[in-house]
């Protein structure tokens, strides 16, 4: 759509958009001013505007015509929010800079804005000096201190190899006392978790204190003992991310238990694969997960994963009535166990840094998910990143959609609980007018999102009506994002910022995102993270220099504070360094995303470079859904699975090109043969995927070992898109 610039915009324009003739006047002579003032196309034009004029009452298409307007001729990366100086300082970066800055950068520092990129430099280039700073900024306790920060390792290319060093080495730690533990920025009553149900959305919200918080995971802790499993023994949740999940978490970190996440939507075959790759010793679970008027069965896929010892939890406001396996424990005969030690400090298990912390899962393009050990120090590097680019400090209220089977579950509670904020939970489906209402009741300061989740919320305008001024910024990860969205559900907190954030679950966070020390534009992010160098590799194979525009595969600096070093069922190395290219000596860690640095300085996330897509913040191999497809029906000869970013950017769809075993035949039936393979892939892989399109091929595009190229299909089904066919 064609938008006229600022200064050709008329009173009728502006009623045009919905407004009343008194209001449009008003928007008129405000903005007649701002543009004398500012001029018609310069960010501090938009910057007024979207702070004194647009509120979330008005139209989009106001919000829109005044966005577009204004940067009409701009070019790419327009920024939708800057950093204001008076705010700046007062962030976490900012006041660390403000104190330090000149002691990190000399004379070169100057203000936190304009030193903010020098200082995420010297992050990378002092690893020692950077997170010692950190973790004294976040006030972690060892009960071993680490010999140092970082040892840098020689890598011979052998089993052994750690391209990426040690982190910490020689300390002993447990991240679930740093988070329960007072210090002096801490006391017994802060608030720690608040929550609501799905269902209870005129009630006050829940709110558990510091003190409330460790009464409970002491207790579980206390339970676990009872089962009498070896220090370090994996035990498995698969639970929907509510208060009792994160008490859990939190007992078996502070028992010195490793943590194996399991996604709630996950079928009992994938259930089964993660807890045989685990190698768990028990599991918690919810006899039923309810959602609206839905019961949804969740211990009878468990019991279908043929699962160790269950300890089941019954579904909040409701009658335990579910006959239990023998062998299994309901929650109350578990807890019953230790009654007596109600309020009795269990005194956490202190391990060695390298120690597993949480086993979780990536898709790779084998067919079976990788397993990613979270050693101790990854907790850490989630606390950090949200420290310095979502600005998580004392007091604030942090709320993410997500389960504990993906990495952003425990990312949710290491991240508040460690900067001595709160986590917000809502147990429910994030789509509804209850989720708003919670933000709004809970106020929510760090409301974090994945742009399907904003689509449905645009679409649906849930959120009208409810007040989100308590934000102070947005986080966004798991897909790509959309600038319309973005621009929209910016509006809805009064223009507050959108953080970007891209990592990996392999890393424990981010390794590119935005901050609140520079200006962020709508679907794009600002910045490496801290601690992480980013390189684009060239067509000829080899790294283009860093800040020089570029698109290609994207690839890591291999020193990453927390990131992995060892995969369960994979040769690490093989997987993330070999035959990677190097950068002044030091080999890179493969990531598999395409990425573009802009001309602005800005990175643009372009989807997968290999075989693995992204289908609602949750990558799956095409290997893993063709398995499943190619098995549908008889007609079927063969299937590839291709994700397909839509025109405009945003989240990828599942695209399914099928080639028939007889080509001859009338063409078929593609909805019907849909509703098939859709109804196999979420009985079998997972409830929440949905083939968008099928495409009929007469043969697969294949290399000279018989490889299929998805990336081909890729291309040509994109193409197709931008033509308004697909």
């Amino acid at each position: 759509m064609a938008y006229k610039g600022l200064d050709c915009i008329t009173l009728s324009d502006i009623e045009a958009t919905g407004v009343t003739s008194q209001l449009a006047h008003e928007i008129y002579n405000k903005l007649i001013k701002i543009i004398q003032i500012y001029g018609p196309a310069t960010p501090a034009t938009w910057q007024t505007i979207s702070t004194t004029i647009l509120t979330p009452k008005l139209p989009f298409l106001l919000h829109q015509m005044m966005f577009y307007g204004c940067y009409k001729d701009f070019g790419p990366d327009p920024p939708a929010w800057i950093p204001d100086p008076d705010g700046a300082i007062i962030t976490n970066v900012g006041k660390l800079l403000e104190k330090r800055g000149e002691e990190f950068l000399g004379s070169r520092y100057k203000d936190p804005i304009s030193s903010f990129s020098e200082f995420q430099e010297f992050s990378v280039s002092n690893p020692e000096d950077y997170w010692k700073t950190v973790l004294e900024e976040l006030d972690i306790s060892f009960s071993v201190l680490p010999q140092r920060i970082l040892k840098e390792e020689l890598c011979t290319g052998s089993e052994i190899c750690h391209p990426g060093g040690q982190w910490l080495p020689g300390a002993f730690l447990n991240p679930a006392k740093n988070c329960l533990c007072l210090n002096s920025n801490r006391t017994w009553d802060d608030i720690m978790v608040v929550w609501r149900n799905e269902g209870n959305d005129e009630m006050p919200v829940n709110k558990l204190t510091r003190r409330e918080l460790c009464s409970e995971v002491w207790l579980v802790a206390h339970a676990l003992e009872t089962l009498e499993l070896e220090k370090g023994s994996a035990i498995a949740i698969d639970m929907p991310m509510d208060v009792n999940s994160v008490v859990i978490y939190l007992a078996i970190v502070l028992a010195g238990h490793v943590v194996v996440s399991i996604a709630d939507s996950f079928a009992s075959t994938e259930i089964a694969t993660r807890l045989k790759l685990s190698k768990a010793k028990a599991i918690f679970t919810q006899d039923f997960i309810v959602r609206g008027d839905r019961r949804l069965p969740l211990y009878s896929r468990v019991i279908d994963a043929q699962s160790p010892t269950a300890i089941v939890i019954p579904t909040k406001d409701s009658s335990f009535s579910t006959k239990l396996r023998e062998g299994d424990i309901s929650w109350h005969d578990f807890l019953e166990r230790v009654h007596k030690l109600k309020e009795v400090e269990f005194f956490a298990v202190e391990r060695p840094v390298e120690s597993f912390t949480n086993i979780l899962f990536s898709s790779g393009t084998t067919g079976e998910p990788k397993a990613i050990p979270w050693t101790l120090a990854t907790p850490l590097k989630a606390a950090a990143d949200g420290w310095c680019h979502m600005d998580i400090r004392k007091g604030d209220v942090v709320a993410w959609p997500t389960n504990l089977g993906w990495m952003m579950g425990p990312w949710l509670v290491y991240a508040p609980l460690l900067n001595g904020a709160s986590i917000a939970l809502y147990n429910g489906v994030p789509l509804s007018s209850g989720f708003a209402k919670f933000v709004q009741d809970a106020e929510v300061t760090m409301l974090g999102v994945i742009p399907s989740i904003v689509r449905t919320w645009k679409t649906t305008n849930c959120t009208d009506s409810y007040d989100w001024s308590a934000i102070r910024c947005f986080g966004s990860t798991g897909e790509a994002s959309n600038v319309d969205e973005y621009l929209w559900l910016m509006g809805r907190a009064n223009y507050k910022p959108v953080i970007e954030y891209c990592g990996g679950t392999e890393i424990g966070g981010g390794f590119v995102t935005g901050s609140l020390l520079q200006r962020q534009s709508l679907a794009a992010f600002s910045t490496p993270a801290m601690g992480c160098s980013l390189f684009i590799i060239g067509n000829d194979g080899i790294p283009i220099p860093p800040k020089v525009p570029g698109i290609g595969e994207l690839a890591l600096y291999p020193f990453i504070f927390g990131s992995s070093s060892i995969l369960l069922n994979g040769n690490h190395y093989n997987v993330y360094f070999k035959d990677m290219p190097s950068w002044h000596g030091k080999m890179l860690r493969r990531h598999g995303d395409m990425f573009e640095l802009t001309s602005n300085g800005y990175y643009h996330a372009h989807g997968r470079a290999d075989d693995t897509m992204n289908l609602g913040g949750i990558k799956v191999s095409s290997v893993e859904i063709e398995r499943i497809t190619n098995a549908v029906d008889d007609s079927v000869h063969e299937t590839a699975a291709i994700g397909v970013p839509p025109q405009g950017g945003g989240p990828e769809r599942l695209v399914i090109a099928v080639v028939f075993k007889d080509s001859n035949v009338s063409t078929p039936d593609l909805d019907k043969l849909r509703v098939s393979l859709n109804s196999a892939l979420q009985k079998k892989l997972n409830p929440l995927f949905k083939v968008s399109h099928i495409v009929p091929v007469s043969s697969l595009p294949r290399t000279a070992t018989n490889k299929v190229m998805r990336r081909i299909l890729r291309q040509q089904f994109t193409k197709i898109d931008q033509n308004s066919k697909l």
